[in-house]
């Protein structure tokens, strides 16, 4: 079985999940999310091609015409192609896009522009956010069931830790966070949990086995004994994301780029936070195992 001295160099995981926090709060805060069509409304214009068109071609094409803040993406049929803007709605809009896209002699023709409005993306949002508090307050009240209320708060504040740098991530480099992008990142909150519980499964198991009260070699035997399993799921995991990234097309490239990033974060902190927290809480032996008392006999007697 590998031996990897984890818990030793938990001080310097310490310093990078607190930087990477820091660095993805400051995203956070300074430059916010660059929320999709789905949040902020906007325009989107469906166009119909004579022949299946590039994309790419027709991005450029948008792009040398002016516009920005756009997505491109097939809509049913390879030669009908939906147009999302996010620039207030006019008259005119469809024929603009159908203008640029002319430009190059394709033979388009405009389906239907429309305007999504804002009052969605509200209720949108605000139901987003709220759902994904139920599922933290959740997870917190199941893990505390299964084993004890220190176990719930590391979890908890490693999925916390995920979702944050996370969502800085796409804050920092502004990305557009869409509903599908939502999905990745509850989606999210699943993974990590699930090899969280892994691990935790088997530190307490471990505990419960062992006679010792050194708590770092038991830690470091547990994550060593579920390593294989945990790179396993993770490897073929990351191969299946990494071709929906390349080969997916563009209406799921944010959303396999979160699940990517979530599940690189979510191998870490099941580590060098979730379990590596349970040492900051001092977490004991007695916490699994009640000690017994020496004098219960004698205290029960009148």
């Amino acid at each position: 079985m590998t031996q990897i001295d984890f818990m030793g160099k938990r001080k310097a995981a310490y310093i990078i999940s607190i930087l990477l926090t820091v660095i993805a709060i400051g995203a956070l805060a300074v430059k916010g999310l660059s929320l999709g069509l789905d949040f902020t409304g906007g325009t989107q214009v469906e166009v119909s091609y004579a022949q299946a068109p590039s994309l790419d071609d027709v991005r450029d094409e948008l792009g040398e015409a002016g516009f920005g803040n756009y997505s491109v993406q097939t809509f049913g049929a390879d030669t009908d192609v939906l147009v999302r803007l996010q620039q207030t709605f006019d008259e005119g809009i469809g024929q603009q896009v159908i203008g640029a896209l002319r430009a190059q002699g394709e033979q388009v023709d405009l389906v239907r522009a429309e305007y999504v409005g804002a009052q969605v993306g509200d209720q949108l949002r605000d139901q987003s956010g709220l759902g994904m508090l139920i599922a933290l307050g959740v997870v917190a009240l199941y893990v505390a069931f299964r084993f004890q209320y220190k176990f719930a708060l590391g979890a908890l504040i490693s999925l916390g830790h995920d979702v944050v740098i996370l969502l800085g991530f796409f804050a920092l480099f502004g990305f557009d966070f869409d509903l599908t992008v939502l999905a990745a990142v509850l989606a999210v909150i699943g993974y990590s949990l699930n090899d969280t519980i892994i691990v935790y499964d088997r530190i307490r198991e471990n505990i419960r086995r062992s006679q010792s009260n050194d708590l770092i070699r038991i830690f470091n035997d547990a994550i060593n004994q579920t390593l294989s399993r945990t790179l396993s799921t993770s490897g073929t995991t990351l191969l299946v994301l990494l071709a929906l990234f390349f080969l997916g097309g563009d209406m799921i490239h944010n959303f396999s780029l979160a699940l990517i990033v979530g599940v690189v974060l979510g191998t870490f902190s099941s580590i060098y936070v979730a379990a590596a927290m349970l040492l900051l809480v001092k977490l004991e032996r007695e916490d699994l195992i009640p000690a017994k008392r020496e004098n219960a006999v004698e205290d029960e007697l009148p």
